[in-house]
């Protein structure tokens, strides 16, 4: 690999990727890539309950986001291997910022997880097959 492998996570569900994440670190470790993780917070003022919200709302989210996923890297990967992870928080729509990031960042692997799809999943699809469907870079999914 040539250019970083991209750990996408939720940390608004603890724990739920930590496979997701153990499997990203094995394969970053294989080629010394660069692990970059990025977890996604929704973009409150382009929807219509944006109004009921203020900046300071979203940055508190952001601030959080980023405390839980330095924590959960923390907890799953170990300290010395944290320190070495890049944390990325993104604003808006979770395959969207994903894209838009794996192609910033030149990566040569996305990471991301595949739950038990919900009923709208089937009408909508989820975020990691949005993601696979268009990414310019190759993707694993960790079920």
């Amino acid at each position: 690999m040539t250019g970083p492998v991209l750990c996408a996570v939720d940390v608004s569900n603890p724990h739920r990727d930590d496979d997701v994440l153990k499997a990203a670190a094995r394969l970053a470790a294989l080629d010394d890539a660069q692990l970059d993780v990025i977890t996604v917070v929704p973009d409150y003022g382009m929807s219509v309950v944006g109004s009921f919200f203020d900046q300071s709302h979203h940055d508190k989210a952001v601030e959080e986001a980023r405390k839980l996923l330095n924590d959960l890297g923390r907890e799953v990967l170990g300290d010395e291997v944290n320190s070495k992870v890049r944390h990325i928080v993104a604003t808006g729509k979770a395959y969207d910022e994903i894209l838009r990031v794996a192609a910033a960042d030149q990566a040569s692997l996305i990471v991301i997880g595949a739950h038990k799809p919900d009923f709208k999943d089937y009408l909508l699809g989820p975020n990691a097959a949005r993601v696979v469907r268009h990414s310019n870079c190759s993707v694993y999914v960790v079920r």
